[in-house]
């Protein structure tokens, strides 16, 4: 094995240990139903959700649009599988598996949130690969014309599901009135999660964080992972080398999906209810922008990019930026400009650092080093051009 890689490996392990265990003792000094505890949960399932994309963006080299179709999958999967929505299932006595407490009494489907999880990756990465399948041909632009109509279908289909009806009593959806209440988290050993205790929920979303950090580590340095990055760089050269090109296309769309789909159904349980109004487009391009504010293909980076940008959403725009504009005199909600002020910062982020917070060693290379004072990247030397033609 390269030395270097191994290296980077022990690295990286290194660097997970102290930011997973310095996380996980952070609770401790907050009180457990505060706003940054809720804000940190929301980072974290947002996390889950960047290292997702980023198989299918920064790994494989494929731009994804719709993404919010696999978060909806996902969110779904929960309201069907851990909520009354399917009321008069067996008789009315409903259906209970691994759940404890007031829920064994409740009609409706009500499994184990492990159960869940499970449905929703294998649902979701089904979906993965559905979606990769009309994109084998497509490059580019096509593809995220593809991945973008992906992603409203699925809306719509959230939107106006409660009009797809099964045996004449069962709905698809909610529809705009969505699945309310769904259950919360019911792991083994412990008891059922509460809003007013927001500690359980940051460890499991800390837990889904370190489970979708490992597989993440061990793709990007397994052949697979190599297959992806074959791919990102050069389609052809990967295809003449021997790489099965559609199998790595759906491996990175299913992959990704998964992950997308075990946030969605932690998000369905944390916000107690699964409702269209949470599938827009906007959702999309905010995830796809921790990527890029990270650094695409870089895990730290997308790690961090997906902190950073929850922590602008949630916490800098609503609470600390939203009074300026009334203290110079403005009447308007700040909040309703969150997209333009995402939009804003990734301008600036390409007009400075296009490779984002933390590159990726070949997307650092193939840019010139811009951004990081070096100026020897890959076809930024004049003098060894004309000293190869010569």
């Amino acid at each position: 094995m390269n030395p270097r890689r191994v290296v980077d490996q022990h690295r990286d392990l290194v660097i997970a240990l102290v930011l997973l265990g310095g996380a996980a003792i952070l609770p401790f000094f907050l009180d457990t139903g505060s706003p940054f505890m809720d804000d940190a949960v929301t980072a974290l399932a947002y996390v889950v959700m960047a290292l997702g994309l980023n198989i299918v963006v920064g790994f494989a080299g494929l731009l994804d649009l719709g993404y919010v179709a696999f978060f909806a999958i996902g969110a779904y999967t929960i309201g069907w599988l851990a909520s009354g929505f399917a009321f008069d299932v067996n008789g009315g006595e409903g259906i209970h598996i691994g759940v404890s407490g007031f829920v064994e009494n409740l009609p409706g489907i009500h499994l184990n949130f492990l159960l869940v999880v499970v449905a929703a990756v294998m649902t979701t990465a089904i979906a993965g690969a559905l979606i990769g399948l009309p994109t084998l041909r497509l490059r580019g632009d096509y593809i995220a014309i593809v991945t973008l109509a992906f992603g409203e279908i699925i809306r719509v289909f959230a939107l106006n599901g409660n009009e797809i009806t099964f045996g004449g009593t069962y709905t698809l959806t909610g529809g705009a009135q969505g699945i309310t209440p769904v259950d919360k988290i019911d792991l083994p050993f412990t008891e059922t999660f509460t809003s007013l205790n927001l500690r359980p929920w940051f460890w499991t979303a800390l837990g889904l964080v370190a489970v979708v950090l490992f597989v993440n580590f061990r793709l990007r340095d397994s052949r697979l992972g190599r297959a992806w990055i074959a791919l990102r760089e050069d389609e052809i050269a990967a295809a003449s080398m021997g790489v099965p090109l559609v199998r790595t296309k759906l491996l990175a769309y299913a992959t990704g999906a998964a992950f997308g789909g075990i946030s969605g159904a932690f998000l369905g349980s944390y916000l107690n209810t699964v409702n269209s109004d949470q599938f827009q487009f906007s959702f999309s391009i905010f995830v796809l922008a921790m990527v890029i504010l990270g650094g695409m293909g870089n895990i730290w980076g997308v790690m961090l990019g997906a902190v950073v940008l929850s922590f602008v959403n949630n916490y800098l725009i609503p609470d600390v930026l939203n009074p300026l504009p009334g203290q110079v005199g403005l009447d308007f909600d700040l909040t309703e400009l969150s997209f333009g002020i995402f939009g804003f910062l990734l301008v600036i982020m390409m007009v400075l650092r296009p490779e984002g917070l933390l590159p990726e060693r070949r997307r650092k290379l193939e840019l010139g080093g811009i951004g990081a004072g070096d100026t020897t990247g890959v076809g930024t030397d004049p003098e060894a051009f004309y000293e190869v033609r010569a």
